[in-house]
């Protein structure tokens, strides 16, 4: 029965897909325009689902305040970038890097305190309390924002404008932003970097030893707490640089975007496999696809229910996800 459940999921998945090839191949040139608006969005998406399936691998739990920090980041950003305007900053990089710094440090100030308040001191307690816990905590950040920086939508112009046409047709012509661009090569960048601190360094060893048997690893002599803590730090840097980009895409934030925003990486995660680090950034192209191409094609109104149907059937399915692995109980 699990391997039929398997092999329907997959079917599903190919299913999905080669719908959005035909959709590309007979749509031409607006088709490949929603690629690249769809591949655009899933990066971020795919950047905050790695914060999700890095905390879930490490101590089985769902940190669902982690969508409240992706939104904390991108006000933390608008903050910067308008401090750097008025103190005479005219250089768009070097305003970009700075925010980009600032943001990050602040935002991984956040994800230490979610894990130090909501998850050490219920660790060792039942499943469930630590994701009350954690739901607190996302009602607080939306709270905080909501009475510090005010309810209405905070806009901003925007700082690449312009870019490159792939496709000049004379009833529709492809456009490649800059913005995209940038967005694409940070984000690829970004996901590189991690990738190296978790292959490469001895945190990364840590990590992999307390995904393994948390126990044990800290038997071994591996600083457990240390370790989780500076998961949930590295989560929320990745949070912090999907925030400055959603800002930057959009122009547009609210303190409501992270719940939106995280419940759709969540399903990145669980559809690209929750535990896996590639398949979360899998899992974040096909949300951000479906929902571009939804949008493109059908109602935009009811994107966000296409794109939320797709955890339904992946959890009927398709429950390990993608790439995921079954868990083994240890005995």
């Amino acid at each position: 029965m699990p391997v039929l459940t398997r092999l329907l999921g997959l079917l599903l998945v190919l299913v999905v897909l080669g719908w959005l090839v035909f959709v590309f191949v007979t749509g031409t040139p607006y088709a490949l325009q929603q690629l690249v608006n769809g591949v655009t969005l899933g990066m971020i998406y795919g950047l905050i689902a790695v914060g999700y399936t890095m905390v879930y691998g490490i101590i089985g739990m769902i940190n669902f305040a982690h969508g409240d920090i992706f939104m904390v980041g991108a006000f933390l950003s608008l903050i910067a970038l308008i401090a750097l305007s008025s103190l005479g900053v005219t250089s768009v990089p070097l305003a970009l890097a700075l925010t980009l710094l600032f943001a990050a440090a602040i935002a991984a100030l956040y994800g230490w305190t979610v894990e130090r308040v909501a998850y050490r001191p219920l660790r060792g307690s039942f499943r469930l309390a630590p994701l009350i816990s954690a739901i607190g905590m996302s009602i607080t950040l939306q709270n905080f924002v909501q009475v510090s920086q005010g309810a209405r939508v905070k806009p901003m112009e925007p700082l690449l404008p312009g870019g490159i046409s792939l496709l000049n047709d004379p009833d529709f012509a492809v456009q490649l932003s800059w913005m995209q661009i940038a967005i694409v090569v940070t984000t690829l960048a970004v996901l590189g970097v991690f990738t190296w601190i978790v292959t490469r360094t001895p945190l990364g060893r840590s990590m992999r030893a307390c995904e393994q048997d948390l126990k044990m690893a800290g038997l071994l002599g591996i600083d457990t707490d240390r370790t989780i803590s500076l998961t949930f730090v590295l989560g929320a840097l990745l949070a912090a640089v999907a925030g400055l980009m959603i800002l930057l895409y959009y122009g547009v934030i609210d303190f409501y975007i992270g719940f939106v925003a995280g419940v759709k990486a969540f399903t990145a995660a669980v559809l690209g496999g929750i535990g896996s680090l590639p398949g979360a950034v899998l899992g974040g192209l096909l949300i951000g696809l479906i929902e571009t191409f939804w949008s493109a094609y059908f109602s935009v109104q009811y994107k966000d229910v296409a794109a939320f149907s797709i955890l339904v059937i992946a959890l009927i399915f398709l429950p390990t996800g993608i790439l995921g692995r079954a868990d083994v109980e240890k005995v």
